[in-house]
């Protein structure tokens, strides 16, 4: 079994001399044994124990209540090892929950500018965007909508812009198409585009199966055809193709899964 030294478990662990000095004071980690010149030497039992201290204290427990855990004569390694795993995808999480937040936070102070609710909802006037929002809050919750606009407020103006003028070109190939076959390859190409927007307008943050959610889209604008329009007028044909492009799109990927 190969014995490591301080110096050596040290360049090996990423911690200092120092601190395994330390650890042995405290009895958290003491060398498996010394050699006649008094020089510490550690072995595989030592190195799954710092393993596990290092770990522990990524978690932030105290040094003395890590020594009362690892020396539990129930303590299960195994047990322990899961448990840790667990809590650092937990604290993975929010750490990149902080790193997105700073993130929208630099895009305001470099002037790429979060949108604020009426760039949103640009193009709409004031009045129906006011009764839209209060009625897709009531449909599916403020909780939703709110999150749903702050995922959208991330985008600088010019990448909410682009996007918004390739729905409405996708919508007017589509409009173009309503003779073709909703599962032709033309049809099928615009449809993909169009999932590949929605998703990235939601920040990819949906509650449902992402193909699902984007298939009750279809639906919806079937039940309220306000959302699909010719020559600026509701259009049910319209509506319905969509969702029948919709409907076979998702068909086609799920049965690929």
């Amino acid at each position: 079994m190969d014995n490591y030294s301080v110096k050596k478990l040290s360049r090996l662990a990423g911690v200092s001399v120092r601190t395994l000095h330390l650890y042995d004071k405290m009895g958290l980690l003491k060398p498996s044994k010394r050699t006649d010149a008094g020089y510490r030497l550690y072995g595989e039992r030592e190195l799954l124990r710092l393993q596990q201290i290092l770990f522990y204290r990524e978690l932030d427990f105290p040094l003395k209540d890590i020594c009362t855990i690892l020396d539990d004569p129930d303590f299960d390694l195994s047990q322990a090892l899961e448990n840790h795993r667990r809590a650092l995808i937990a604290k993975k999480e929010r750490i990149d929950t902080l790193i997105g937040t700073i993130d929208k936070t630099l895009l305001t102070l470099k002037n790429e500018t979060m949108l604020n609710v009426e760039d949103l909802y640009q193009g709409i006037p004031q009045d129906k965007m006011k009764a839209w929002r209060e009625e897709a809050m009531a449909k599916w919750g403020k909780d939703t909508v709110l999150e749903a606009e702050q995922n959208l407020r991330a985008l600088s103006k010019t990448e909410m812009d682009d996007m918004k003028a390739e729905l409405g070109s996708i919508n007017e190939q589509l409009t173009a198409w309503m003779d073709k076959e909703p599962g032709s390859a033309e049809v099928q190409q615009c449809i993909a585009r169009r999932y590949d927007i929605i998703i990235k307008l939601t920040g990819g943050k949906v509650a449902m199966d992402k193909l699902q959610y984007f298939r009750k889209l279809g639906e919806l604008y079937v039940a309220d055809n306000r959302y699909t329009t010719v020559n600026g007028m509701p259009s049910m044909e319209l509506a319905l193709f969509i969702k029948e492009a919709t409907d076979y799109y998702v068909e086609h990927l799920s049965n690929q899964k």
